[in-house]
């Protein structure tokens, strides 16, 4: 699942990885990825952090919250070079930072990764 609240971003992840053989939920805000995981989503995340109302950080305390995390894979991807202390906080709950710009190839070795990792 793709939760950014940028258009392009959500278009351009959705072919790539539909291109390498994956099932790609994307959705724009943070209510969506809890609402997606409450119908039963499991697998990798990729989570923007700056989206309005509810950023990646708020998702994941969500997330946590309603103990939604099981069966998940949450990397944040985002613009930020830098984490925010929140990272501190949510580490756990987090496998990785990933910045944009990606480099797509990476991005899907990554998360073919965690795939592997977890099956």
């Amino acid at each position: 699942m793709v939760v950014d609240d940028d258009p392009y971003i959500l278009i351009t992840l959705r072919e790539l990885f539909e291109e390498y053989g994956f099932e790609v939920y994307t959705v724009p805000t943070g209510k969506d990825c809890i609402d997606e995981l409450k119908h039963g989503f499991k697998g990798v995340i990729l989570m923007d952090i700056m989206m309005p109302i509810m950023n990646g950080w708020d998702t994941i305390r969500q997330i946590v919250k309603e103990k939604l995390y099981k069966g998940i894979i949450i990397s944040m991807l985002t613009a930020k070079d830098l984490p925010d202390p929140d990272i501190t906080e949510l580490k756990r709950y987090i496998k990785d930072y990933i910045t944009k710009p990606f480099n797509p190839e990476e991005l899907v070795s990554i998360v073919n990764n965690y795939y592997k990792k977890n099956n």
